[in-house]
């Protein structure tokens, strides 16, 4: 990909510091990841509990709701790369306000999936446009000197996940009053997004060229480079969507109760916070973007692995939480290793101007894995099947992953 060069201010040091613009869209992932985390983690509980659903219909719903995000991404980046940033991200926030608030009041099952798919549709539209357009600014900020852009790209992904520490804080402080409190907080928060952005994000960002909608999904749909690592980063969104499927499970059987499932949250959060940018600048300094997805995806396999050998003791409370945590740990780290990587390797194989495009394809083509492994996995997990199995095949899908990665050229 080829990015049109900006004039940056200089550091201290001579590097060129981060654009205003970037620090803006940095900023918004760590906002937007505040009110969603503040109600995601809480989910599955309440469509079980409260709700009253069968555990492959909440299984399902989960899904639903990563594919109505992740599968529609590519409608997002489209409508991004046509009209800019600024239209489709306030338009997002907006849908985000009416889903969450649509969601504190879902009392049916055809109500909460209305709500869960504009939820869903609402992140489709901004989330594409903030990554395509930060990936788009990393590439010019490595060009003017700045460093590698995985560094840029590894800063975002830190904001997301210090969003993601305070987010679930926040939503089991306010899971006291009850579940809807959690939805009007997280509304609460994007309609903050909403009014700054109105007043902070500029109508044209410059070097960005607007282009037609239609055109581009021919060449992605025969670039099987990107096709395969789209297919390969869907693996690691399958094992990541756990945090909110299996992990949700496993506590409860270890613990009888979810509530050590913020702390969870917590601890990835802050792993990611504290150690994102040494792993991401260890990983830049020795092996290259397809050694680092493989390895953070076997890591990830084993974090799957450690539960299923633990699984069959059957220990109870701290001792029976500790796989559980060590799951937590493993997935972080191979996440801390794929997703930078993965980010970074788009830009290199999206045509131009179309980087909205495929970057919303990515997560369309994984969140169609997802929606389907979500609803298998709901399904193993109320089989009755020996404890240990749903654990082995989650396992065995990010190691088999590693095969799918494109090689580089």
């Amino acid at each position: 990909m080829t990015a049109t060069r900006l004039s940056p201010r200089r550091g201290a040091e001579g590097a060129p510091a981060l654009s205003p613009l970037l620090r803006l869209l940095i900023l918004t992932q760590l906002a937007f990841n505040i009110g969603f985390f503040a109600v995601l983690p809480f989910l599955a509980g309440h469509l079980g509990d409260t709700v009253g659903m069968a555990g492959w219909l909440v299984g399902f719903v989960l899904g639903l709701r990563t594919f109505s995000q992740q599968g529609l991404f590519v409608v997002g980046g489209a409508l991004a790369d046509r009209y800019g940033v600024r239209p489709v991200v306030l338009a997002g926030c907006v849908l985000r306000i009416a889903g969450f608030g649509w969601l504190g009041h879902a009392e049916q099952t055809w109500t909460v999936i209305g709500a869960v798919l504009l939820i869903g549709f609402a992140a489709a539209l901004f989330s594409p446009a903030v990554e395509s357009e930060v990936a788009r600014q990393a590439v010019v900020h490595e060009e003017s000197g700045g460093g590698p852009r995985t560094r840029v790209l590894a800063l975002f992904t830190v904001a997301g996940q210090a969003g993601a520490f305070v987010g679930p804080l926040l939503g089991a402080l306010l899971l006291a009053v009850d579940f809807r409190a959690v939805c009007l907080a997280g509304a609460g928060v994007f309609v903050l997004v909403l009014a700054g952005h109105a007043w902070l994000l500029p109508q044209h960002i410059p070097g960005r060229s607007r282009i037609q909608v239609r055109g581009g999904t021919g060449p992605l749909l025969r670039n099987r480079r990107f096709l395969a690592l789209c297919c390969a980063y869907g693996t690691y969104l399958l094992a990541y969507n756990q945090l909110y499927l299996a992990l949700p499970a496993e506590v409860e059987r270890a613990a009888a109760s979810q509530a050590p499932l913020a702390w969870l949250f917590a601890l990835s959060s802050l792993l990611v916070v504290t150690a994102q940018l040494p792993v991401t600048r260890w990983a830049g300094e020795r092996i290259d973007l397809r050694r680092s997805m493989a390895a953070g995806l076997v890591v990830i396999a084993v974090g799957f692995a450690v539960v299923a050998a633990a699984r069959p003791a059957g220990r109870t409370g701290t001792a029976g939480l500790l796989p559980a945590a060590c799951f937590v740990l493993l997935l972080t780290l191979g996440q801390m290793l794929v997703v930078p990587a993965t980010r970074a390797w788009v830009t290199d194989l999206a045509e131009e101007g179309r980087l909205g495009l495929y970057t919303g394809a990515l997560s369309s083509v994984s969140g169609l894995i997802v929606l389907l492994g979500s609803a298998a996995t709901g399904t193993l997990l109320d089989a009755g099947l020996p404890p240990v199995v749903p654990w082995l095949l989650l396992a065995a899908v990010p190691a088999a992953a590693v095969a799918l990665l494109p090689r580089r050229t």
